[in-house]
């Protein structure tokens, strides 16, 4: 089988994983699971309890910690193991999603099935990847010292990172099958000049639309951190009110920005409907170009997303965050993501009408 093939392939398994372990990260926050291993153990770790003494003994390391003290005193033995659970199977991902990567890196490199400019590019994959464990234990860190819990800013840091690392393993992926059909390298000034002017705007005015949804995300990942969710479960009015006076109640104004969960809960909002609005009218301006199937059917599929996206968003906050909708808001977040940045890739390429 052709090397790039091999490789494509491989990307392929390492973001599926990826996605599995952001959905896992987002309902080990929504249950609480977060804080339940307070050590980090990258080995030994790996290996969960299994007789009552160990279940005991990780159960009183637990006891030990503010989270305990203060969020959940009084819990039983049962109850912690649900909790330890969820983080233990998200961090059984990460270190699995590590094996995943390196192993087969090493094997394909050694092979020479890696076509030579995409070795730096993938080193850099296992690079950020190892980043993104040490960004999670710091974060997890911040909820051992005082308060019960991460703090936001990490978080957001920690699915951030992890998010960037889905969609740079996914461009690789995009421009080895590029490459593999091609046979050629494609440098990025190489795509630039296959571009129209038309398509050049285009990609100008999605770039916006990745800014934007990633800052959603962010202010997502802070709605989460300060349980934002939980204040306001009324759409569109926040309670009575279209702005609630409590806006700018924090000073200095970034502060509020970032750190006042009403503002943040209200931010996310306006980002989501100025997203639904702006994607709309890109793919409906799109509808009069003459170009291939194939374009049309990745911008009708990110329009998909986003009304889905907030349409979830929408209904988890008025049922007051069940755990499956949270889950599947978080999913269809990594998938518009994704889509958003496919739809840039394919449009720096000619078209093929």
């Amino acid at each position: 089988m052709p090397g790039a093939i091999l490789v494509r392939r491989w990307l392929t398994l390492v973001c599926l994983m990826i996605m599995v372990m952001v959905v896992v990260g987002g309902v080990t926050r929504l249950t609480g699971s977060g804080l339940s291993i307070p050590e980090w153990a990258p080995i030994m770790g790996a290996i969960p309890p299994h007789t009552d003494s160990q279940w005991q003994s990780a159960f009183e390391r637990y006891q030990a910690t503010p989270h305990y003290q203060k969020a959940n005193f009084g819990m039983g033995l049962a109850e912690f193991k649900w909790i330890f659970f969820w983080e233990y199977l998200h961090r059984l991902l990460g270190r699995l999603i590590g094996l995943v990567y390196f192993l087969p890196f090493m094997v394909l490199w050694r092979a020479k099935k890696i076509p030579p400019r995409f070795m730096r590019p993938l080193w850099l994959g296992l690079f950020l990847g190892g980043l993104q464990g040490l960004v999670g234990w710091l974060m997890v860190k911040s909820g051992l010292i005082d308060l019960p819990r991460v703090s936001h800013l990490r978080l957001a840091l920690h699915l951030g990172l992890a998010l960037t690392v889905l969609v740079y393993l996914s461009w690789l992926r995009w421009d080895l099958k590029c490459w593999d059909l091609t046979r050629r390298n494609w440098p990025a000034s190489d795509k630039t000049e296959l571009m129209t002017t038309e398509a050049r705007a285009e990609v100008r005015q999605w770039s916006a639309m990745a800014v934007l949804l990633s800052l959603q995300i962010v202010y997502g990942a802070f709605v989460a951190g300060l349980r934002a969710g939980f204040i306001y479960n009324t759409f569109p009015k926040m309670g009575e009110e279209w702005i609630p006076a409590s806006i700018g109640a924090f000073r200095p104004l970034v502060l509020d920005l970032i750190e006042n969960p009403i503002t943040v809960q209200f931010i996310h909002r306006i980002l989501g409907i100025t997203l639904v609005i702006a994607i709309t009218l890109l793919v409906i301006r799109a509808r009069s170009r003459i170009q291939s199937r194939d374009r049309r059917r990745k911008r009708l599929l990110v329009l998909h997303l986003v009304w889905i996206q907030v349409g979830l968003g929408i209904v988890t906050l008025v049922t007051q965050v069940p755990l499956v909708l949270g889950a599947l808001h978080q999913l269809t977040a990594c998938l518009l993501l994704l889509s958003v940045f496919h739809l840039i890739h394919n449009l720096r390429i000619k078209d093929q009408t």
